[in-house]
């Protein structure tokens, strides 16, 4: 494993640096815009007023997802997530096939 280096993360529009290998690093991203999106969602659709109340309650959310349903929905939209990427994996690959 590399050394850690130190990488931004975006979070509720402010940024935070975060030391990680660069083997972890797009999981890293993954897990702060999945974050992020979780932490808007809360900010946009409540009266939860702080950006470290929105962190408690998204990190609760996450939490009840993981201790209840084993991570169920999370697995479930990862899954969905993946099979995108591969869609668009398959359609760059499709095309470099008909150049050469």
């Amino acid at each position: 494993m590399a050394a850690p280096r130190s990488i931004d993360i975006h979070i509720l529009g402010r940024a935070y640096k975060v030391a990680c290998s660069r083997e972890e690093e797009s999981a890293l991203i993954a897990a702060a815009s999945y974050l992020d999106e979780k932490m808007r969602e809360i900010r946009d659709k409540s009266k939860v007023i702080g950006a470290e109340r929105i962190a408690i309650m998204a990190g609760l959310n996450l939490a009840h997802d993981l201790l209840t349903q084993g991570g169920g929905g999370l697995i479930e939209e990862a899954r969905a997530r993946l099979t995108h990427c591969n869609s668009l994996l398959d359609a760059v690959l499709e095309d470099q096939d008909k150049l050469f």
